[in-house]
């Protein structure tokens, strides 16, 4: 089992995309080259991030290939690689994965994806959409056997190995350690797969109550399904808007969601409405353009999907508390960025996360009553 985290892991984001202009982004010239993705892991780790999760998707750079490369030409960058089961079949995946691991001492991260993607392109012709979520159970299920065990042999609705034996094995397999899971989705199914097999459900940006509540009822899952690994951790993928005074960030960021709006000709962008955690999003506009302290839910309406859908808008003391309160309710693992990625990463860097590192660092408060 991978060891439970003792403190916060911080994680940027880098595209990896072919095309430029990913979410308004500046840099024209280089998407897809080794030059351009260097550039960004090198920036990730000058900035005090941990490392960054890196976009997937059929029409993108091979997303291992490219985290392989990263891994290579840098230090202590940690690239938190997208994959898909059936774009990988298990017992390859786990060779790759232990390969890569070993090699970089341990420096991999895994990001298990099921949604939306162009499945025929690549071949994933024979699975039911309707139980992809089933497949992936069983796909982290025989990863994590492989990991592990010598002569593994499976036969499962999915998938089947016989005598199979991974060489090498994860960087510090002896001990128990693996390349940490990650895996995000809202769907009830969706959730019986975290709470069984990952090692940290990923959120994007809901409010409070929201992640409170689903962190509830997973922690609730995770004993009713009779989880057998470390306790499951939680993680927050959002964009953050920060600027050197709250003002300017609300500026900065509502005249953005006026361009995007200008682009979208005022009409609201429902492509991704088929997925679970999406239409959670985009309902959330209905409760109002603000929530929490500064939660901005406006994108959505005007092209922003996924982690692009909502924003923390503030200064970086403002964005800081926010992502706090997150931290409070057991979000410990922080996916965070904005455009134009090669500036922000730094902006973000080295202003919001030294004060979420002190913050998150200080003791809790001690209750009034309690302390009497």
């Amino acid at each position: 089992m991978s060891p439970e985290s003792t403190s916060p892991e911080f994680l940027w984001y880098i595209p990896n995309t072919v095309e430029p202009g990913h979410r308004g982004d500046d840099v024209q010239d280089g998407w897809g080259t080794l030059d351009l993705s260097v550039r960004h892991a090198l920036a990730v780790e000058q900035h005090g991030w941990g490392g960054a999760l890196l976009g997937s998707g059929w029409g993108r750079p091979d997303t291992f290939t490219v985290a392989t490369a990263l891994a290579a030409r840098t230090t202590s960058f940690q690239p938190l690689a997208a994959i898909r089961p059936g774009y990988w079949q298990p017992a390859q995946f786990a060779a790759a994965s232990s390969t890569l691991d070993q090699l970089s001492r341990g420096r991999l991260l895994i990001n298990i994806v099921s949604g939306i993607d162009n499945l025929a392109a690549y071949g994933d012709v024979n699975s039911d959409p309707a139980r992809r979520y089933d497949r992936t159970r069983e796909f982290l299920r025989l990863l994590r056997r492989l990991w592990a065990e010598e002569n593994v042999t499976f036969e499962g609705e999915f998938f089947t190995v016989r005598d199979s034996t991974v060489r090498p094995r994860p960087f510090d397999a002896e001990s128990g350690r693996h390349p940490r899971l990650y895996f995000g989705g809202a769907s009830p199914a969706a959730e019986q797969v975290s709470a069984t097999e990952a090692d940290v459900q990923l959120f994007w940006g809901e409010p409070l109550d929201g992640i409170a509540e689903r962190i509830s009822r997973l922690k609730a899952l995770t004993e009713s399904l009779g989880r057998t690994h470390q306790p499951l951790e939680f993680g927050l993928r959002i964009t953050t808007v920060v600027r050197d005074t709250t003002d300017q960030a609300w500026h900065d960021a509502e005249q953005r969601v006026a361009t995007m709006a200008a682009k979208a000709g005022g009409e609201i962008d429902t492509k991704w409405r088929k997925a679970v955690g999406q239409r959670r999003l985009y309902d959330l506009a209905e409760r109002g353009d603000v929530l929490d302290s500064c939660l901005y839910t406006t994108p959505g309406k005007y092209g922003g999907g996924g982690a692009g859908t909502t924003w923390l808008v503030g200064s970086a003391d403002d964005v800081a508390a926010a992502l706090g309160k997150y931290a409070d309710l057991g979000v410990s693992h922080f996916v965070l960025s904005d455009t134009p990625y090669l500036d922000e990463v730094a902006r973000i860097g080295d202003q919001l996360l030294p004060r979420l590192r002190s913050l998150l660092a200080a003791p809790a408060p001690l209750d009034a009553a309690a302390a009497r």
